[in-house]
């Protein structure tokens, strides 16, 4: 964990908890199963260490927070994660030089905005367990997390599935159409790897079916008022084509603080 006031408890939900990892051993389980999720379910191609060592693991994991879902009917820490999300704010992005999205695109309009900013990424719940109830704890995690972080916007790559650019033309052109980031607020793809999001007209694609064809998690953020970038990049390494999703969590701080203040009776 990045530091120890940037945490906020365990919220449960019966047997399910979330919070962020406390011990190496739950990094390590959190490294472990993105691992089986990016490499053995989804076709990530691994290079001889990563093979080796049967984790996802890179330098950026050092100065992040790991969110982490447990079930705690599975056992007590390591052992009960059965979900994660990595979170890194401007102060664990200094400690490298740069946000992991960086290597995809431009975030200067967001870096230059004057408060709290985080990046979200390696998002991978187990296969067990992706039902809406862990995907809701999940959100109230990272809710709980940007509420006491107070974080004012949250960014980072979102992935659709496969990099045939054909395949996906509904639904790039569908996200560049109907939800493009203003201009004070939208990153753009680095100029080496940019891919034109309007691939088609889109007047001619089915609207209806492009949104409902795209991934949870690009759906929930959409929910959440999240805008795209401008450009879309191929990861192939990972076997994905991602966009760069750009959040203001307004919305998530004023629904967070609603049920901090119901439950606990506090008030500034």
């Amino acid at each position: 964990m990045l530091d120890e006031g940037s945490g906020f408890g365990e919220l449960r939900s019966l047997n399910l908890g979330v919070r962020l990892a406390e011990t190496a051993a739950e990094i390590d389980a959190a490294q472990a199963l993105r691992y089986r999720i990016f490499y053995e379910e989804m076709g990530a191609h691994a290079d001889a260490a990563t093979a080796a060592s049967r984790r996802d693991t890179d330098e950026f994991d050092a100065v992040a927070d790991h969110l982490l879902v447990l079930d705690h009917d599975r056992g007590e820490g390591a052992s009960g994660v059965v979900g994660t999300y990595r979170l890194i704010r401007r102060e664990g992005a200094a400690r490298i030089g740069r946000f992991y999205t960086q290597a995809e695109y431009d975030i200067g309009p967001l870096a230059a905005l004057p408060g709290q900013i985080m990046e979200l990424g390696r998002s991978c719940v187990d296969e067990d367990y992706r039902t809406r109830a862990v995907l809701q704890l999940l959100w109230r995690g990272i809710a709980a997390y940007v509420f006491k972080n107070e974080v004012e916007i949250m960014f980072g790559c979102a992935s659709l599935p496969g990099i045939d650019l054909d395949a996906l033309a509904p639904q790039l052109t569908y996200l560049h159409a109907n939800h493009l980031a203003p201009e004070g607020l939208r990153p753009r793809a680095v100029p080496e790897r940019f891919v034109e999001m309007r691939r088609l007209d889109p007047a001619a694609i089915d609207t209806r079916s492009a949104a409902l064809s795209l991934p949870p998690l690009v759906k929930g953020y959409l929910r959440l008022g999240g805008y795209v970038g401008d450009g879309a990049v191929v990861d192939p390494q990972f076997n994905t084509t991602d966009v760069c999703i750009v959040v203001k969590t307004d919305k998530i701080t004023d629904k967070y603080y609603r049920h901090y203040e119901r439950t606990t009776g506090e008030r500034d």
